[in-house]
């Protein structure tokens, strides 16, 4: 099976906007699997160093969830809400806890391209340049970039 293990992250110069790009040898179903199931998204999202805990996790439109990441005994908490819940498409916000006003609104679009594969693209507004820049110097490509490879590899072995 080919993959695909190269994530595209861009910052937009206009607007205060991450987008991030990435194409998996999975059905659109299987990625949205991924994305919506507390049990499967506990082991891929974020870096290789980390563990983890779903705390809370409702994912339907008006639902909300809430997952901390631990690191070498130190815990991050992470929170939002589902406002949109569609098999080619999820809206949500995203807020790390240690910047609690640093709310993002965050877009996921599941894309078909066919022969079984699909596109899996998000948009992060956040509400400002400075929050956005922040973003982007708090390492997130690696947390980005480790969670897709452990979620490329679950894939391929069937694990979702």
């Amino acid at each position: 099976m080919d993959r695909i293990t190269e994530t595209s992250i861009e910052a937009d110069p206009s607007v205060p906007v991450i987008r991030t790009s990435r194409e998996f040898a999975a059905a659109p179903e299987r990625l949205f699997r991924a994305h919506t199931d507390p049990a499967v998204y506990a082991r891929w999202v974020g870096p290789d160093a980390t563990v983890t805990r779903i705390e809370h996790w409702d994912a339907r439109t008006g639902g909300s969830w809430r997952y901390v990441s631990e690191h070498d005994g130190v815990e991050y908490g992470f929170h939002g809400c589902f406002h949109e819940v569609r098999p080619d498409r999820i809206v949500q916000t995203f807020t790390f806890e240690g910047d609690p006003d640093g709310v993002a609104l965050e877009t996921l679009w599941f894309e078909d391209l066919g022969d079984g594969r699909t596109r899996v693209r998000t948009q992060s507004l956040t509400d400002s340049f400075e929050s956005r820049d922040a973003w982007l110097r708090s390492g997130m490509e690696v947390g980005v970039d480790e969670g897709y490879a452990k979620l490329d590899r679950m894939l391929g072995d069937d694990a979702v």
